[in-house]
């Protein structure tokens, strides 16, 4: 069987076990029925997300002219801080960021390679955690729009990591941690105006992977460099595919290429 279609981040189940699809146009493919089977991925061409056309990926799926046009890749998706429809400030598409922004928003701490604070809309969890890999996650304050997730992120990321180790991940190399007690914690530094916010005797979610043999030393694959892989799958986590030879693919790293998977 082999599939073709742009690459996209795969949508996900939580569950027992994490569910894993991935769009390839006209098929849909569940990658969890795929695990310890052969695969052949091999590069064809790239298609921007935005604009359809098929030219070169610059970042997040998009080509260079989309990335600094599409509302979809302003600054403030990286920078929740420079969040700015709350005053009616236009970055590239006022009321598409009205929608984006002004909905409720979820500052997080997830332990995936060790404890971080996140932001997400609260529409998108548990589906952030599982894109960032990690197997337990906790909400720590809900608020009312984008802005006072960013400055809460951002104070209280002087006092915790806000970045994710992949490879750490990816080997499985963590440590169990209470993040309740980590969210009282960092309580005291969540700046005045969002206290109110802060959610009381909140607990843990925790997420489990379809993985069966994690990478002791993980490699990143490049399609780019290596147009042709194959291998056999072994695992899924976060948004990366885990082969038997400690080779990895991150399906989100790589959106907006045309690829074949062919299952060997």
């Amino acid at each position: 069987m082999e599939y073709q279609g742009v690459l996209k981040k795969m949508t996900t189940e939580n569950g027992d076990v994490i569910q894993y699809y991935l769009d390839m146009n006209s098929d849909f493919l569940n990658m969890n029925q795929l695990l310890n089977k052969e695969l052949e991925i091999s590069f064809v061409t790239y298609e921007c997300l935005s604009c359809g056309k098929e030219k070169q990926i610059y970042r997040q799926g998009f080509c260079k002219s989309c990335f600094f046009e599409n509302p979809n890749a302003g600054d403030w998706i990286m920078r929740p801080e420079l969040s700015k429809a709350h005053l009616g400030i236009e970055d590239r598409d006022l009321e598409y960021e009205k929608k984006a922004q002004l909905q409720p928003h979820i500052v997080y701490l997830a332990n995936s390679s060790n404890v971080k604070v996140g932001v997400t809309r609260k529409s998108q969890v548990p589906t952030r955690w599982i894109d960032q890999g990690a197997h337990e996650a906790i909400e720590i304050v809900e608020v009312p729009n984008r802005y006072l997730a960013g400055i809460t992120e951002v104070a209280l990321k002087e006092h915790v990591a806000d970045k994710t180790n992949w490879r750490k991940m990816l080997k499985n190399d963590i440590e169990e941690e209470d993040l309740s007690k980590w969210q009282e914690r960092l309580r005291a530094f969540i700046p005045e105006e969002v206290q109110e916010y802060f959610i009381e005797n909140n607990k843990e979610t925790e997420l489990n992977f379809p993985v069966e043999k994690y990478p002791e030393k993980p490699k990143s694959l490049n399609l780019s460099k290596t147009p042709t892989y194959q291998g056999k799958l072994v695992g899924i986590k976060g948004q990366y595919f885990i082969f038997e030879d400690q080779t990895v693919f991150n399906v989100r790293a790589n959106e907006g290429l045309v690829v074949k998977i062919g299952v060997v």
